[in-house]
Order: structure tokens, then sequence, then C-alpha cells
């Protein structure tokens, strides 16, 4: 008998893998293959999870008081504000509204891999645009707009290349593009960002009806098991999302320890100030090896080899001794690992263990 049937495009998707969080048969690694925060959530937050509250309560599904926060925070209105289970469901949420089958969404060519899986889910064709050295094209995405295009994905700083583009070609990008495409800025990584060049795009989305921007928790607060993100919306559509979004979409204990976070903004210049430091000395040390390197304006760099072999065997060699990386294959990236700043100990591993692969003749 045959049960019922997904619709069309369902399994033609691949479903998304993470990161390795553990190797068979070693049992202390360093995990830097996630873009975890090493310092790990604000002492505040931690607090806050010890005081969990009356589980069987239902938490505040207007998530008010930490959107007020966030308002408070960055200048923001909170009721354009729209919170999420991670900044994930923002995005699937956004495809749900906006795309139906026959549409097309644009991504640049090594972009999140959520932005493809949100939109064939929703009928829609995802469209890659090619990059200019790893960095998005505001040019190419133009051209590639059509009567079909419904939304431009654009992770800034991008994951996984880590590069990111001007507040200037935002807004070209913004300016070419149709009234009823919507322009979608993901700034995942952007408390990595020295705040006095990122192009954080809020204005944007009280100038315009057509940009939304996304930000988490997951990455510089630390508080990824929590799954909390948030949008930045115009008014119609934090309306179109709320009305379509779960009643109770963000759990209490996400809500309790997001609060608590932040208030705790020395911490964000901890990580930011840790995550430059490590970064620098990793590609220094890194590329002192020999090996292609780049930094990023995220948490992680890029490590490239001669071959996609030598990439896949780097990485084998490195889970061996301990230290996870994160293979780039479903990124179009067969030939680079994405490595995660960690802590000194981590970061050190690593080098010790690229070290190692390379005095064997890994990377000939």
């Amino acid at each position: 008998m045959a049960g019922p049937r997904a619709k069309d495009g369902i399994l033609d998707m691949p479903a998304y893998v993470g990161g390795r969080h553990s190797i068979d048969g070693v049992a202390e690694t360093f995990k830097m293959s996630a873009n975890e925060n090493p310092l790990g959530a604000s002492p505040l937050a931690l607090a806050a999870l010890q005081q969990p509250g009356d589980p069987s309560l239902y938490p505040d599904g207007e998530a008010a008081q930490l959107r007020a926060a966030l308002a408070e925070l960055n200048g923001l209105k909170a009721e354009q504000i729209v919170c999420g289970n991670g900044s994930d469901e923002i995005l699937h949420l956004l495809a749900q509204a906006y795309l139906q089958s026959g549409d097309e969404i644009l991504h640049t060519q090594h972009a999140f891999l959520i932005y493809k899986l949100a939109s064939r889910a929703a009928g829609a064709q995802p469209i890659e645009v090619a990059e200019t050295d790893l960095t998005a094209n505001v040019d190419a995405l133009l051209a590639a707009v059509s009567e079909k295009t419904k939304i431009v994905f654009l992770a800034n700083p991008n994951n996984p290349t880590g590069t990111m583009i001007s507040a200037d070609e935002v807004t070209r990008l913004h300016a070419g593009l149709p009234d009823d495409v919507l322009l979608l800025l993901d700034g995942a990584y952007a408390e990595y960002v020295d705040p006095a060049v990122y192009p954080a795009g809020f204005d944007m989305v009280e100038a315009h009806d057509n940009v939304v921007v996304t930000r988490t928790f997951s990455k510089a607060y630390g508080l990824a098991a929590l799954r909390l993100g948030w949008g930045y919306c115009p008014p119609a559509i934090a309306d179109v999302l709320n009305r379509l979004r779960g009643p109770f979409n963000v759990n209490q204990l996400a809500l309790q320890a997001g609060l608590e976070a932040l208030k705790d903004q020395a911490h964000i210049a901890d990580s930011r100030a840790h995550n430059h430091q490590w970064r620098d000395w990793l590609v220094q040390q890194i590329g002192g090896l020999g090996l292609t390197v780049r930094t990023t304006q995220a948490n992680f760099i890029l490590v490239s080899f001669d071959s996609p072999q030598t990439a896949a065997a780097a990485e084998e060699f490195m889970c061996a001794q301990g230290v996870i990386p994160r293979g780039l294959v479903a990124y179009g990236l067969p030939t680079s690992l994405r490595l995660s700043v960690g802590t000194e100990a981590g970061n050190r591993a690593a080098v010790a263990a690229l070290q190692a692969f390379v005095v064997r003749g890994g990377n000939e």
C-alpha cells in the first residue's frame, strides 16, 4: 500500500547534515566544526537557566520582554521584532509566507544551506549566483533577477566563506531590486564584526517595505542549544510572520536566558576580542605551514588544500588527532575545511594537527 505522498520536490532535497560532533575511539576532542562560542554563554544567561520556573505553564507567546530588550539595545521598534526557534525558523517562515510553486529565490554560490532547503520546501526553485573571490557579487545577483524572483537571501558575513560586503554594496543591491522582491539580510555572525563597520541593515528595514534582517543567539551569545533567533521586519511582514508562526514557538528557558544574555554586552565584547586575537593567530600559524588560509569576518577561517582528496585526508587526520573541522563538500568547496576559532587549547591543537599532516606530506 502506498502511504501519504510528500509534495513535489521534498524528496529531492538533501537532508541538512551538520558538522561532526564526536569521533569514534577518541574520548577528548576539540569540536571546531559548528562555529560555537568557545567562551560559552554569559554567566547571567547560565544563572537564568538555574531558575527554570514552572514547566507546566506556557511561555509568553509574544516574547514581549525579550522583544523590548532587543529594541532597547539596538534602537529598534519592538512591534517589528519577531522571535523564533532559532533564526532558521524566521527563514522558513519567510519562505512559507512569500514563496509558492514556480517562484525563484537567489542565493550566493557558497551560501548557508538552509536557504535552499527552506525554498524547496515551499515549492520554489533556488538559483545559485556566482561569487567573486568567495564574496557576494552584487552585479551578478542583480543580473540573475527575473520575473520569478521573490526573495534574495544574503548572509553578511557569509557562512562558510566568512566574507562580507559593505553597506554601500548592500544598499546598491537593494536599490536594484523590484519593490516586490524581498531582501533577507542574515546577520548570524554580526556580533563578531566591529560594530563601527558592520552594515546592520536595520535602517533599511525602517525605510523600505521589502527588507528583513535576521539575527541569532546561537553564535556570539553562546546559546546554540536553546534555539533562539529573531527578525526585524517591516510592519506588514511582521504581521504575516506572527500569523504564521506557532503560538508558543520560543520556549521559556530560551526567553529567560536570551533576556539575561542581552544584559551582558561585556561578554559579547570579550567574545569578539577573543575571536579577533585567535583568528589572526590561526591564520598566521597555519599560513606559516605553507597551507592556503584566509581570514574571515566571522568566527572561523577557511583552510584550502590542493585537491578534494587532500582536504578529505586532512579532515580525517585532524579528527584522529582529536580536532574536528567542518568539511565543505555540501557547500561546493570540496578542497577546503572550515575551522571554527576555539579555545586556546583547541586552537593550538588544530595547528599541531595540521603541522603533523603537512610534515607527513599530506598536502603534496
